[in-house]
Formats: C-alpha cells, structure tokens, sequence
C-alpha cells in the first residue's frame, strides 16, 4: 500500500529503495516509541507540484526533536529540497509525504547521542473519507500535559491516537473524540476539532493539544472572509448543541461531522460556514480560485454569512 520494489525513500543523507530499506531490531525508537514524525501534503496545482507549508512543517519537526531531546542537525531548506526530489523520484503530484526521526539502538531509558532521518511518499487520498463522519466520545483521553511534550509530534503518543480510533470502529463508527483530563473536548486521534455555533466557530485552546498546522490554516481563513473563530473550553454537551462541527488535519483536510455519539447537527453540511472553510481550503492548497458555494445543491449561488453573501471564496489570498 505504501511503497513497492521502485518506491525511493531518502534515508540518512542516500535515496534508497523502499524494500532494501533497514533499520536496526534494537533501535531505541523501535523499543521506546522515541522518534518524532511529520505529515506533510503535496498537492499538484497550476503552478506545478507544490508541498503545502512545508516550512511550517519542517520547523515543527525540529521543534518537536528538541523537546523530547533527539538530536537535530537539519535545515529545514535542505529537507524541503530533498522532499521534492523525493516526489520527483517517485513521479508524485498529489502525495503524503512522512518524514521520521529516529534513534540508534540503545536500550538504556536516556536521551540519544545521535539520531537518523528518513522521509517518504506515497498516494493517499483524504484520510477520513469524503463522507460525513459519526464520531464517538472516546472512553480514552488525551494524556496529561503535564507528563508528556503534547505539542510535539512523538510516535509514542499515537498509541493512545490507535487505541482511541479502533474503539470507535469497533462501536461502528467512523472517528472517535478525545477529552482532556478534566472532560473538555480535546481533539481527533489525528486531527484538531471546531465546531459552529450561529456563524461563528470555535475550537479548544492550544494548551492540552496538538495544535495542527491545518488548524492554524483554518483560523487563517477564518481571518481572511471575516468569519469569528474563537479559541476556548466546551464540553461534548455543548458540541451537541452545535449547528455543525469538523475535523482538520493534513491528512484528514476538512471533514465535517453527520453526528457525535448518534446525535445528529442542527444544520445540513451544505449550508454552514464550515462547509465554506471547506471549500476555502481546498482553494488554498491547490494554488486556485473556485466558484461560489451552492447550498441548495442546484445552480451556484453565494453562500450567507450573518446575512451577507460571500462570492466567491477562491478570493481567500493564497
């Protein structure tokens, strides 16, 4: 699914192939969950194969070695390069691109002296799907921000991210929802959540979260067609009583929710702001403008925000 015999994979400063790819049984981070990772999206547009704020990204790689103490010698330029020539090599456009850091063998509960790099693609469509999801409030919660680096992206923390997931599959349901240690929502195993509320959106504070990159895009957009965002604390309760809520993340883009734990939103997907953030970031990503919303489903017809129309929102700046 993820590569075959010609997939190239850049490892430790070589461009290999995927399958003759090794890696060491005793690797620390192997045994420990001690690495730390990126998602990171290519997207083919008019200006050619672009790689959506890798920047962002590879600076948030950086920071997330740091805190959890991985040593890091990498520009974020030259790792930029080296993934397009990944996506080149590979013959990707539209791609997931996986950087990981990880560490020698050492079985020792101690930082490492050094640490290996290796970064990926492959072709993968919306993580979560195209459809509304039915989300359920997982019986798990985010761990304590006390105990571990939550805004950085460790391997180790995803276990919680898996567990989370499959208990919410195996209730039938698409994704779950997390709460903080003192029962406010938190996010998605994989993605940040928003909800709205009578035109304006609101999502948690970044303290007991991942806060995503794709999150930050969002309040961007937000910013850019005049749409109220705030950052606070809710309860499931309150998101229940929502006109609709998402999902976001690289992998997951924008995704918006049929219901949490079988209650199902107040407004249809196709007439609320969000479903405008929706299309505003698939303009954004793919470098184009796009045409007015229809919420009807029929002829395009702009979208009301608090009583104005919003036009067109490919007018967002790129």
């Amino acid at each position: 699914m993820y590569y075959n015999e010609n997939t190239i994979i850049y490892l430790n400063g070589e461009f290999v192939k995927a399958a003759d790819a090794r890696t060491g049984l005793y690797d620390q981070s192997l045994h420990y969950g001690y690495a730390v990772f990126e998602g990171i999206r290519a997207y083919k547009t008019q200006n050619g194969t672009q790689i959506f704020k890798a920047a962002e990204h590879y600076d948030r790689l950086k920071y997330s070695a740091e805190a959890i103490l991985i040593p890091y010698e990498h520009s974020t330029q030259h790792l930029i390069d080296i993934s397009y020539e990944v996506l080149a090599k590979n013959n990707f456009q539209d791609a997931y691109l996986r950087p990981l850091v990880f560490c020698p063998p050492n079985m020792k509960l101690q930082k490492s002296e050094r640490s290996f790099i290796m970064i990926a693609a492959w072709e993968w469509d919306a993580y979560l799907g195209n459809k509304l999801l039915r989300v359920m409030t997982s019986s798990y919660q985010r761990p304590n921000p006390k105990a571990f680096k939550i805004n950085a992206k460790v391997s180790g923390h995803y276990v919680n991210s898996i567990l989370a997931s499959q208990e919410a599959k195996d209730n039938g349901y698409d994704e779950a929802l997390l709460l903080d240690g003192k029962d406010f929502v938190a996010e998605g195993p994989g993605a940040n959540v928003f909800f709205e509320k009578n035109g304006k959106l609101f999502t948690p504070p970044a303290k007991n979260i991942l806060p995503g990159i794709t999150r930050a895009t969002v309040i961007e957009i937000c910013k850019e067609l005049d749409i109220p965002v705030e950052e606070k604390y809710f309860t499931t309760d309150e998101l229940k009583e929502a006109d609709t809520a998402f999902f976001c993340g690289t992998a997951a883009e924008v995704i918006g929710w049929e219901s949490l734990d079988n209650v199902k939103f107040a407004k249809p997907w196709n007439e609320t702001v969000s479903k405008v953030i929706q299309e505003a970031y698939k303009c954004k990503v793919l470098q184009k403008n796009a045409p007015s919303i229809s919420p009807e489903g029929g002829e395009l017809k702009p979208l009301k925000l608090n009583g104005n129309s919003i036009k067109n929102v490919g007018e967002i700046k790129v």
